[in-house]
């Protein structure tokens, strides 16, 4: 039974790094459940790092951060598939280079880059694909599961992340002035992927993750994956301008008293 009714439907999906990125992990989902994938990736590079593991799959090449980039991939999408049913977002990049530092402390330049590339690129491929998008499309982007827990290690992209979810209301009511395509998030606790893996201090942040999450196991990126899948189906047609938390109940755990007398000890 197709319950997810995703047979045949056509996905673009920006932001396949590697195996163990989310958006990897999305597009094979939606490969075994009969979707057909298209992937663009951020360079060149990228794209002959994942020749073979992409081998048949249409793989375009787009740096969000140049808008004609963003404009013929688009136009590149549209000569191969004149309609698509669905599109995710799963793009985001903080310049630490220069270490992580107090969060008064973060540079404008560091700051809106990050801004433009991990929040404004979902609002420009949305604007450039909206004549492809079905009527009835949905639209993912990936997004993390509290931007209020100001965790020192991960700097200034929290607030980032937060324009990110904003946005979703903004584009729904926007593109219901001439469709019913659906905008949501998936708000994922900490993973274990290349990209979070560049974080300082990350792997401690997420050994503890795993204690606090009450079944004692981080949530995986196939879980962050099958959330994100169910969001792109018709079967979710009535959630929208949603942020979708997927974290384990880890927020719900945090004065566990098991914790609590670790730390007072």
């Amino acid at each position: 039974m197709d319950f997810l009714q995703l047979v045949g439907k056509t996905i673009v999906i920006f932001g396949v790094a590697n195996k163990k990125s989310v958006a990897y992990s999305i597009a094979k989902t939606l490969e075994e459940h009969g979707a057909h994938v298209i992937y663009v990736v951020r360079s060149a590079a990228r794209f002959a790092s994942l020749e073979k593991t992409l081998a048949g799959r249409t793989v375009l090449v787009c740096d969000v951060e140049d808008q004609a980039q963003i404009d013929n991939v688009a136009e590149q999408v549209r000569q191969v598939a004149p309609q698509i049913d669905g599109l995710v977002h799963s793009i985001a990049f903080a310049d630490y280079s220069g270490g992580m530092r107090p969060f008064h402390e973060t540079g404008r330049a560091q700051f809106l880059r990050t801004v433009d590339v991990s929040c404004f690129s979902f609002i420009a491929i949305a604007n450039a694909f909206k004549d492809l998008l079905t009527p009835q499309a949905s639209v993912v982007t990936i997004s993390i599961s509290t931007t209020t827990m100001a965790s020192e290690n991960y700097g200034f992209m929290a607030p980032i992340k937060a324009a990110l979810d904003s946005s979703l209301a903004f584009l729904v009511k926007s593109f219901s002035a001439f469709s019913q395509v659906r905008f949501n998030a998936v708000a994922a606790g900490l993973l274990k992927t290349s990209a979070s893996a560049g974080i300082p201090g990350y792997v401690d942040s997420y050994l503890y993750a795993e204690q606090v999450i009450p079944r004692g196991e981080a949530v995986t990126t196939q879980e962050t994956a099958n959330v994100a899948c169910f969001l792109l189906s018709p079967r979710s047609s009535g959630i929208n301008a949603q942020k979708i938390v997927v974290d384990a109940a880890m927020n719900i755990n945090y004065f566990d008293q098991r914790i609590v007398e670790r730390a007072i000890k």
